[in-house]
């Protein structure tokens, strides 16, 4: 529906520029022709921004989130030969 009425309104402007520059097309500077091309010009540009899908939306902030509690622990453990502490980097 929003479609054919926009069409129906663009035929609509197209025409009533032309029978409204038709008069002033007489007119020898060439003014008359200049405006009646920036009507049809204009309402064709506008047919089809107004016909066209529209654009997304703008761009949304979202946060990060938060990083994972983590604390470091000393652990030992066994590496075959004796018992080695090391600092672990424990997250939940």
């Amino acid at each position: 529906m929003k479609k054919t009425l926009v069409a129906a309104l663009t035929v609509a402007t197209v025409a009533g520029s032309l029978v409204t520059a038709m008069p002033s097309a007489k007119a020898h500077d060439g003014v008359g022709a200049g405006i009646a091309a920036g009507l049809i010009g204009g309402a064709i540009v506008g047919g089809a921004i107004a016909s066209s899908r529209p654009a997304y939306g703008g761009p949304v902030y979202v946060a990060e989130p938060p990083p994972p509690p983590c604390y470091w622990q000393r652990q030992r453990y066994w590496d075959g030969y004796g018992w080695v502490v090391r600092p672990v980097r424990v997250c939940y």
